[in-house]
């Protein structure tokens, strides 16, 4: 049975964060993207059904205060890290998304047991192989949000979530979302030299997903994790953005439980 999501708080780390937990089943942590949690998703409900969602709420985003020390990627996920141990929650799956990729992979570097599986999807945090991160802070945020989808058109889910005109109060939230982005991830921007060098020699099952037309993280940033976590697993989402789970929920579900049941 498929229970509701509910927003609690969670006292962990010396630090008080917005948590959405939601769904039955063996737990696994979601960590949203750098546009914010988007809210309860149809992939969430495929996957409810069997998993347990862990989803904090990124300090500095609006529903979780932001905490002034921390400075960079590695200082969120050190206090992620901490939280999973605070609650003894690992190991445990994980799924991190873009900018949340960035983050699973900075607790990975850091402490190589914390995760059980470890899905990247067109995760951010490795200078590209070839081709560049786009810098969608130059970007308006209508236009960062319509980058992140092929067909804005054909994607009925992006639709229900951004196709409304937006209110002052979600605009607000966008731009403190991109505000402390920009605080933790500007220079380098969105990716840290020593990521991949620190990640050589952990061997947690990963498997990256990366649709062929993302026009936010180039597929060079697919080959830097590959090169960089033995073993790594790819999977190619045809003809899709930079948001397979809502441009084709179905077939990021079938791909993520596969991978997670191995």
């Amino acid at each position: 049975m498929v229970t509701t999501p509910k927003q609690e708080i969670v006292r962990a780390a010396g630090a008080e964060m917005g948590v959405v937990r939601g769904g039955s089943g063996k737990p696994i942590l979601v960590l949203h993207d750098e546009l914010g949690y988007p809210g309860w998703l149809e992939w969430n409900e495929g996957l409810a059904r069997e998993r347990s969602f862990v989803i904090p709420l990124q300090p500095g985003f609006g529903q979780t205060e932001r905490i002034d020390w921390i400075r960079s990627y590695r200082d969120l996920a050190g206090l992620y890290s901490q939280i999973v141990r605070e609650l003894g929650a690992a190991p445990i799956d994980v799924i991190g998304f873009s900018a949340g990729g960035y983050i699973a992979a900075e607790m990975a570097a850091a402490d190589p047991n914390i995760f059980s599986h470890m899905v990247l999807v067109a995760p951010m945090g490795i200078k590209p192989a070839a081709g560049e991160i786009a810098d969608f802070l130059a970007m308006t945020v209508r236009n960062h949000l319509l980058s992140t989808v092929a067909d804005a058109a054909k994607t009925p889910e992006f639709t229900k979530i951004y196709g409304a005109q937006m209110t002052p109060a979600q605009f607000e939230a966008f731009e403190d979302a991109r505000s402390e982005t920009a605080r933790i991830g500007w220079e380098p921007f969105m990716h840290n030299p020593s990521l991949p060098h620190l990640l050589r020699g952990v061997k947690i099952p990963t498997l990256l997903v990366w649709g062929t037309r993302d026009a936010i993280v180039p597929r060079g940033c697919i080959d830097a994790y590959r090169a960089a976590i033995a073993g790594a697993q790819v999977a190619l989402c045809e003809g899709v953005g930079h948001r397979p789970e809502i441009e084709s929920a179905a077939e990021f579900d079938r791909i993520v439980s596969k991978f997670l049941a191995s």
